[in-house]
């Protein structure tokens, strides 16, 4: 069952035009199920509560999506932020909307040289709100592309929930962000170091052998303890070394545009990656790196690391720093 996860950041009545709320917690989720070349495709759209006054549920669906759609009511702060945490994760694909309220109006120009400013002159930019089957194809354009060599490498699996189910036993939920994971594989939960054999696998509300990069899995897992479990822990497959824990880093940080706050010792700051929101202080700054030491393990996939970003949560307007373009453990 392909699934494309896709970054949205707009209306819900837009959301609500394209597919049918699933699940609500700090990201509402929005599914449309439809058949395709004989087998059922999936376009799941994640929508982030509380932007701007919270950043970690945008931060999240980056983490997650491979495309991404952003309604434009107007031009303002919040846009900038929001386009530039797009093109500071590397989502190339993308549709940006312009839909302003009633009685408004929003430069499409200006919308394009911001578009370009953040890295995201890939996107397609529709000057006013297409008709919502023209726009479930054009997310089903990208499906293809952006799901190629996901499934390829070692499991990573971020947890979010996790809960025990009457006569299932231990669940954790996430979303496989590479590789993939089958009923009865041995699995090792990060930072506990703790095993335990999955008992069953849910997607889509359907029990599964397998499930693979991009699905959000419901994994059901034995002879694990309920305290090895945590929000932003990593299950992965034993011996597979996918993952290289960070308790402190050396990174080189690429700047995000418009931002001209600066980066000193002492500092904190916020690193986003694979689902995982993690809080570092800024040891040492030398010229372009900056040593940080993390308050928790940072887990670094070994091989094929998507992008990290950095966040500052006092530095408003723009907290987004920039993403890593380089790292090494200390």
């Amino acid at each position: 069952m392909p699934v494309l996860n896709v970054a949205f950041v707009g209306s819900a009545d837009l959301a609500r035009s394209l597919a049918k709320s699933n699940d609500v917690r700090d990201i509402e989720s929005y599914v449309y199920k439809e058949e395709r070349d004989g087998h059922t495709s999936v376009l799941s759209l994640l929508r982030p509560l509380r932007h701007p006054e919270r950043l970690r549920p945008l931060l999240s669906i980056l983490n997650v999506a491979k495309v991404g759609v952003v309604e434009i009511k107007a031009v303002d702060a919040a846009l900038g932020e929001v386009l530039v945490s797009f093109g500071a994760a590397g989502i190339k694909r993308g549709i940006a909307i312009v839909n302003p309220e009633s009685g408004g109006w929003v430069d499409s120009e200006q919308v394009k040289m911001i578009l370009q400013q953040a890295g995201l002159d890939s996107w397609k930019l529709h000057e006013s709100l297409p008709d919502a089957h023209d726009l479930r194809e054009e997310l089903y354009s990208h499906m293809q592309a952006a799901s190629e060599g996901g499934s390829d490498g070692s499991l990573v699996l971020p947890v979010d929930q996790h809960f025990n189910v009457k006569g299932v036993g231990l669940v954790a939920i996430g979303y496989v962000q590479s590789g993939s994971i089958n009923k009865h594989d041995n699995a090792l939960i990060l930072p506990a170091n703790e095993s335990g054999v999955v008992r069953s696998l849910q997607v889509m509300d359907d029990d599964v052998d397998i499930a693979v990069a991009c699905d959000r899995v419901g994994v059901a897992l034995r002879n694990l303890r309920e305290e090895a479990l945590h929000r932003g822990c990593m299950i992965c497959h034993p011996d597979s070394d996918a993952l290289v824990r960070h308790d402190k880093s050396k990174i080189k940080l690429k700047t995000a545009p418009f931002q001209k706050r600066l980066i000193f010792t002492d500092d904190v700051i916020h690193a986003a990656v694979d689902l995982q929101f993690v809080v570092g202080r800024v040891n040492t700054v030398e010229s372009d790196m900056i040593i940080v030491d993390w308050e928790s393990p940072l887990w670094i996939r070994s091989q094929g690391s998507p992008s990290i970003l950095i966040s500052q949560l006092d530095a408003m307007p723009m907290r987004i720093m920039g993403h890593v373009e380089e790292i090494e453990c200390c």
